[in-house]
């Protein structure tokens, strides 16, 4: 997978790689020996996975701490890739947080730094990358949605917006990118097993009654699909249930059921 691009080593670049979905990817692509670009806030982390995946897995692995909720957090970024001297033949968009409750009450502040994650610093991360890519003549983008991109979901309603923006952008530029040898898929995993709901302040809602994925388990289908280039994985049943009853029930019944998954139980 350590393919060259005018002599420098090809690397995949995951973003919010220190926990959760975006660890498990990190260890999925070093099993399958793809030299790897880590980017989160945690230094300490991120270090001590690096030092996991370099010595179990024998492939290059490079840290960059940043936090994507500052603008121009991606070209900052991006621009410390340049400097390792690695060419980006991926790209997954893990990076994100939640910000749980009503829209009149949640914090303002902490809702824009959302978008600027979930959003903002996704489409700029992408468009950057691309030039190298369509360059080449090769390339993959995993950009990790939610069962939340399917429906309005009230008492999440700017976090699931901004996962409806991930599946339509992502399904919008596979089809712009068909021929060009550089494919894009979204991931759309539905509750997982991580620290995701205790940093939400939703680890005690409805939805977790019917279970919740193992990380490594969705990350697993995120690979494979990626590889496959698939535009699209819903993993696991319960969430493909949920995504396909969401697009054949009326709008007003799906935000009513999705509001009662996401209450307290």
């Amino acid at each position: 997978m350590n393919q060259q691009n005018d002599a420098k080593p090809s690397f995949t670049l995951i973003t919010g790689a220190s926990s959760g979905i975006g660890r498990e990817l990190a260890r999925e692509f070093a099993r399958h020996g793809h030299n790897l670009v880590l980017v989160a806030r945690d230094w300490d982390r991120l270090n001590a996975l690096a030092g996991d995946l370099r010595v179990g897995c024998g492939v290059k692995v490079e840290v960059i701490t940043q936090d994507l909720s500052l603008p121009g957090a991606a070209h900052e970024v991006l621009k410390q890739v340049e400097k390792k001297s690695a060419h980006l033949d991926i790209l997954v968009n893990n990076a994100g947080f939640d910000v749980y409750g009503s829209f009149t009450e949640t914090d303002r502040t902490v809702e824009l730094r959302m978008i600027q994650v979930n959003l903002v610093a996704l489409t700029e991360l992408t468009k950057m990358a691309l030039g190298g890519m369509l360059a080449a003549g090769h390339g993959r983008i995993l950009n990790v949605g939610s069962t939340g991109s399917f429906a309005p979901s009230p008492l999440n309603a700017v976090y699931s917006a901004t996962k409806a923006y991930v599946l339509s952008f992502s399904q919008a530029l596979a089809e712009e990118l068909r021929g060009s040898g550089v494919t894009v898929t979204v991931l759309c995993p539905g509750a997982t097993r991580t620290e995701f709901q205790q940093r939400a302040g939703i680890a005690d809602i409805r939805l977790l009654r019917f279970g919740a994925m193992d990380a490594a388990v969705v990350a697993k289908a995120g690979y494979r699909a990626l590889m496959a280039g698939r535009r699209l994985e819903v993993p696991g049943l319960f969430n493909k249930l949920q995504v396909l009853f969401s697009r054949f029930l009326p709008g007003a019944l799906v935000a009513r059921m999705a509001k009662s998954m996401l209450e307290p139980r």
